[in-house]
């Protein structure tokens, strides 16, 4: 027997601090000051009051965040109203500095004015801390997340108990999950033996203006990043099928080993869908995994008017979808699917004794381990079980058709002004354009391009109105994303005339 020594039970004052750090009637006093200040700060916000994001610099927000610590290493408050009253304190603190989504003037990056009930539902798995190792430390949530993946995965098109999937944290690990799936379906041995014995080196295809996390998940997965073999688009900025076949073809043909074709539903630079039955056709000839990102567009699924732009996702070998951005969860909520039940196993081959009970390897099949990058998992889907439990589909639907429609409403908007170009009419919620003042007529490309970045960065910094930007073949864009379905035409309208006025401003410097 190993003898343990210096051991000794804590001291009075410890004991006294952590019977403070976990009194129910302090949570129920915390909680109930934290919703009501949560409440009034969406009620703020929704009706854009203040500023959308509050601006400071990065070195001054990160001062007062160490100050805050420093308090604390003084000592705890002497009683509970002292403490609700700290508590208070750091809610305010978070709330006056962050980036405020629900304002209907934010149209930025691809992340939502999350549905606010989603977040309750998340609390009660964040404060019992459910993980999801194993089916015994995470029974509810388990069997929440298998019930959402055949939901989702039933609405995405994938036939009823003939599929299989997972939930992660994020678009970023989900590809990458799917991926590494791929790689060892594809390559046999490499999760054992690695790459060393594959010649010609192995290649990933992909759609040329894929997410960063595709490449990245290339260079993971040693593949390295020099192998991602990118396809042209065609005039929408989607996969050319002619290409992708023209590229299979030689791949094929000099005995190249194809992982995968990486498509995208949609791309993130202008949200363009590629054609997915016509590249599942060409994938199936070739006999090529196809993998799809849908991590924002996998919603349309949801929506009547909007579900063709998805036709074909049940035809790919494993499919991705963010429930964080078009399904309007809390982050992190992605979601993996494979067409191949089996393939749920194919990503990672370990042993863990201490995890996985070899007296009932039945249970296996429930074990989130098995399948996932992730030990230590939060119970992701428990917002979306809740939300979906309470409004149905019809609810995703509404967010898509809503926000969709928006995009379409601000293209006509842009058409007719002298001073505002958009790239191209939008098949989803994503929108690119430019302001081009009669001032910049004659700049010069680069000029053109510069003043989008200054005008951009002028009006996140005023706190108006939060988009983003991004370049197409080599030229600076406007982005917006209209992802709060509380954003209406006249708050379009308002960014126009804000962006006018910022422009003016820097033009007259």
């Amino acid at each position: 027997m190993t003898e343990c020594t210096n051991s000794r039970l804590p001291d009075n004052k410890q004991r006294e601090l952590i019977t403070a750090a976990y009194d129910p009637q302090t949570v129920r006093l915390a909680g109930e000051h934290m919703i009501e200040l949560l409440s009034k700060h969406l009620r703020v916000v929704q009706d854009a009051s203040g500023p959308v994001l509050h601006w400071f610099e990065p070195n001054e927000n990160i001062t007062l965040a160490h100050k805050q610590l420093a308090a604390g290493e003084i000592g705890p408050p002497s009683d509970v109203p002292e403490l609700l009253a700290r508590f208070d304190e750091l809610v305010k603190q978070t709330l006056s500095r962050g980036q405020n989504l629900h304002h209907p003037h934010y149209v930025g990056h691809q992340v939502p004015a999350s549905l606010p009930l989603a977040s309750l539902f998340d609390a009660v798995t964040t404060m019992t801390n459910q993980v999801m190792a194993i089916y015994e430390m995470g029974p509810w949530a388990t069997a929440i997340e298998r019930a959402i993946v055949n939901k989702l995965g039933e609405t995405l098109g994938f036939p009823a108990g003939e599929f299989t999937g997972l939930v992660t944290s994020g678009g970023s690990l989900a590809n990458l999950t799917a991926l590494l799936t791929a790689r060892n379906v594809t390559l046999g041995n490499s999760w054992s033996r690695g790459l060393t014995s594959h010649s010609p080196a192995p290649v990933l295809v992909a759609h040329a203006e894929s997410h960063y996390c595709v490449t990245r998940s290339a260079g993971i997965l040693g593949l390295g990043t020099d192998q991602v073999v990118r396809v042209p688009l065609d005039e929408r900025r989607r996969m050319n099928v002619n290409e992708l076949d023209a590229i299979l073809t030689d791949l094929r043909q000099k005995n190249v080993p194809i992982v995968a074709v990486s498509a995208a539903a949609c791309a993130t630079p202008i949200g363009a869908f590629d054609p997915l039955v016509d590249i599942a056709e060409v994938c199936q000839r070739h006999d090529v995994w196809l993998h799809v990102d849908a991590a924002h567009g996998g919603a349309a699924c949801f929506s009547a008017r909007h579900r063709h732009l998805v036709e074909g996702l049940h035809l790919a070998d494993s499919v991705v979808c963010d429930a964080h951005k078009m399904m309007f969860m809390p982050a992190l909520c992605a979601l993996v699917f494979y067409r191949n039940p089996e393939h749920r196993y194919a990503a990672f081959q370990q042993a863990a004794p201490y995890l996985f009970d070899p007296s009932a390897p039945g249970m296996a099949e429930f074990d989130n381990g098995v399948s996932n990058l992730e030990c230590t998992k939060r119970a992701a889907a428990m917002g979306l079980w809740g939300t979906w439990s309470l409004f149905g589909s019809r609810l995703f639907e509404a967010l898509v058709d809503t926000t969709f429609d928006l995009s379409q409403h601000f293209y006509e908007l842009l058409t007719a002004q002298d001073d505002f170009e958009p790239y191209c009419r939008p098949e989803c919620n994503i929108l690119v354009f430019r302001h081009l003042p009669v001032e910049l007529r004659d700049r010069s490309p680069t000029e053109i391009d510069q003043y989008q970045l200054q005008l951009r960065r002028a009006v996140i910094q005023s706190g108006d109105y939060y988009l983003v930007q991004t370049q197409l073949d080599g030229r600076s864009y406007l982005r917006t994303t209209l992802i709060n379905p509380l954003t209406q035409a006249v708050h379009l309208q308002g960014l126009l005339e804000n962006l006018r006025e910022q422009g003016r401003q820097l033009l007259s410097r």
